[in-house]
């Protein structure tokens, strides 16, 4: 089922469940910024910054949700303390919503190939080691084969054994081909063979995985670039999505390694992982509101079912408990 349609009930309960322990964290904070107060007032609005900013969502972005929570109660002269809850999930699904600037690129919301793009649809998948990258391409070849496409997979981070074998596991849970060469082989070759096989045999969908290594080091950089270089030359206009894998559970560090790769390599879709065991899910704001690319994936368990499209809407419902938006 697409973003664009309404949460299955099984989708719901598991958004719930993997936001518990950022939920609980959040909510406790509001008490307390809240404590002995009857309406919103300057207090209240500093003491939710600090809330917001202690969530892991960023300085930039809660500034942004204060103003927008100091101009929504000016307006409406008295917002009362119950109304918190309701006010802070409406203004700020607003505020992603204006941030929005999504581009299918082709793959639409129901992982359907758009009338008229040329298959394969080819996706690189970029990220540090640790993030949980292998685990998503699976659960996005899952995703995507569901959906009706031919999906094969790549293993193009030849520089560590656990890296190909973990995605060919993950290739037999998803049912779906992992073109591999022997360890240490130049990852642009994995990238051809993929390529080249993908066309011959009409796959849908490519999934491309990378080395995983510092971030920062200009090798891997142009390493990536290289990759690119070389699935252009088999299927022009590919890779057709850049996608990044970050660990939720990091808070700022997913931040700073965002910035990393946005800057060096065109990334147009983000993966957030991990957020069912940790208390840092608000990063999800703070990301999808700051790099203006869309969070397109959120991971909420290991299972290979347990990897979501991101709804901004159902995120911040789930996030402040309101029952409709």
């Amino acid at each position: 089922m697409g973003i664009f349609n309404p949460f299955s009930k099984n989708k719901k309960e598991t958004l719930d469940k993997g936001l518990e322990r950022t939920k609980q964290g959040v909510f406790a904070k509001l008490t307390r910024a809240i404590a002995g107060k009857s309406k919103i007032d300057d207090e209240i609005l500093d003491n939710l910054e600090e809330v917001f900013v202690t969530s892991d969502v960023g300085v930039e972005t809660t500034l942004k949700i204060i103003d927008r929570i100091q101009a929504r109660v000016a307006r409406d002269k008295y917002v009362g303390l119950d109304e918190l809850n309701n006010l802070l999930c409406e203004e700020i699904s607003e505020m992603l919503a204006e941030n929005d600037n999504e581009d299918t690129n082709g793959l639409q919301a129901d992982f359907t190939l758009a009338e008229g793009t040329k298959r394969p649809h080819v996706i690189m998948v970029v990220g540090v080691n640790g993030v949980g990258k292998t685990t998503t391409i699976g659960k996005l070849a899952n995703l995507l084969k569901k959906s009706g496409n031919k999906i094969m997979l790549g293993a193009a981070d030849t520089f560590r054994a656990a890296a190909v074998e973990q995605l060919d596991v993950w290739g037999e849970r998803a049912g779906v081909p992992v073109i591999k060469q022997k360890l240490g082989s130049d990852p642009g070759a994995v990238a051809f063979d993929t390529l080249s096989s993908a066309v011959a045999n009409d796959v849908d969908v490519v999934i491309i995985d990378t080395a995983g290594r510092l971030h920062n080091k200009k090798g891997l950089m142009d390493e990536l670039t290289k990759i690119r270089n070389v699935m252009n030359r088999v299927v022009p206009g590919a890779p057709h999505d850049i996608l990044l894998v970050l660990d939720g559970s990091t808070g700022q560090n997913a931040f700073e390694q965002a910035r990393q790769f946005v800057a060096a390599t065109e990334v147009n879709q983000l993966a957030i992982t991990k957020l069912d065991g940790t208390a840092k899910g608000g990063v999800v704001i703070g990301i999808s509101d700051r790099f203006k690319i869309p969070v397109k994936y959120i991971g909420l368990g290991e299972g290979i079912e347990d990897l979501q499209v991101f709804n901004k809407r159902e995120f911040v419902k789930s996030l402040f408990g309101k029952k409709s938006v």
